[in-house]
């Protein structure tokens, strides 16, 4: 699913319908499962991609839900500005942080992505933080001055 979000505010902050599109997706992939993941990134330009998790009965060969979303970015030489991840588990649709490994991933376009992260406190029940609140003594920055994350090209 792509869909386009002009304006800047839309294109570099995450909101409310990045979960939307996110769980929208996770009820038309998987109406009816009891436990289940979804993601949705926005772009720099506000395009939102949209991805799931790979499920397989070897759970090695599994993939988290936004790592389809984060390679098409990837691919697409396009910065990613958010990311979200829902889930539904015994009926109840939640936030999921990022895992450790797709704060990895999403650390390709730096400390200020913003990441959806279960908040009881918001009225949502959910709140955006930048990838760099998740993850304050970031390893890589060991390659830089030790204070700054590295940057795209010193990721590869």
């Amino acid at each position: 699913m792509k869909e386009i979000h002009r304006g800047r505010l839309a294109a570099m902050t995450l909101d409310q319908r990045l979960i939307d599109v996110a769980t929208e997706l996770l009820d038309r992939r998987w109406p009816l499962a009891d436990f289940a993941v979804a993601a949705a990134v926005r772009l720099d330009d506000g395009e939102i991609l949209t991805s799931v998790g790979l499920d397989n009965i070897n759970a090695g060969a599994g993939l988290c839900a936004e790592t389809g979303a984060l390679c098409q970015a990837y691919t697409l030489d396009r910065r990613v500005t958010a990311s979200a991840c829902v889930c539904r588990n015994d009926g109840a649709v939640g936030i999921l942080a990022p895992c450790g490994i797709c704060q990895e991933r999403l650390a390709l376009w730096g400390p200020d992505v913003q990441v959806a992260v279960a908040d009881r406190a918001a009225p949502s029940g959910w709140s955006a933080r930048a990838l760099a609140e998740l993850n304050p003594f970031y390893w890589a920055t060991h390659f830089t001055d030790g204070t700054t994350w590295p940057s795209a090209a010193e990721h590869t």
